[in-house]
């Protein structure tokens, strides 16, 4: 199976009425994550610009936090303006065929901003979410990581599994 199958499948489970043309509310993330807890990158190679505050991560770039997992072909790190001490990331702009799985759930996106202080996921771009056999795609998916909640917005369409028995 396909991982675009996979993360198509994501979202319908969660949302058995999508609209067609309006935002859909979804769940995501079956589990409360912490963005407090530390984040693990790995990249072909890291370019890093001490005048803006910024680090490029290209090529195969892998990002983890706890039981998130992020890809892309390119990240940027934006440090917090105070992060000349504390080395603390503000947030995180992923892109080229980007995934975020969290638990069960994925979705695929072109471009992805993690902003860490608010602990929100915004993906744009053909967006992809997936869960079990359900999924819903659209152009924007916000994600609400304390909530564990998110919005599918911009010509929302989803399949609805319907319930058999065996």
């Amino acid at each position: 199976m396909s991982f675009r199958v996979v993360l198509a499948a994501l979202a319908l489970a969660c949302c058995a009425s999508a609209s067609l043309s309006q935002g859909a509310e979804i769940a995501f993330g079956a589990l409360a994550h912490d963005q407090t807890l530390p984040v693990e990158v790995t990249a072909d190679r890291l370019t890093v610009d001490q005048a803006d505050g910024t680090a490029i991560f290209t090529g195969g770039v892998l990002v983890g936090q706890g039981d998130m997992r992020l890809s892309a072909r390119e990240v940027l790190v934006v440090y917090a303006a105070e992060a000349e001490e504390s080395g603390r990331i503000s947030r995180m702009e992923a892109s080229g065929q980007v995934v975020l799985a969290l638990g069960a759930e994925a979705a695929e996106a072109d471009k992805a901003v993690y902003s860490i202080d608010d602990g929100t996921i915004v993906m744009t771009g053909s967006v992809l979410l997936t869960q079990g056999q359900s999924a819903i795609s659209g152009e924007r998916l916000v994600v609400h990581l304390d909530s564990g909640t998110g919005t599918m917005e911009g010509r929302v369409r989803t399949v609805l599994q319907p319930g058999g028995t065996r």
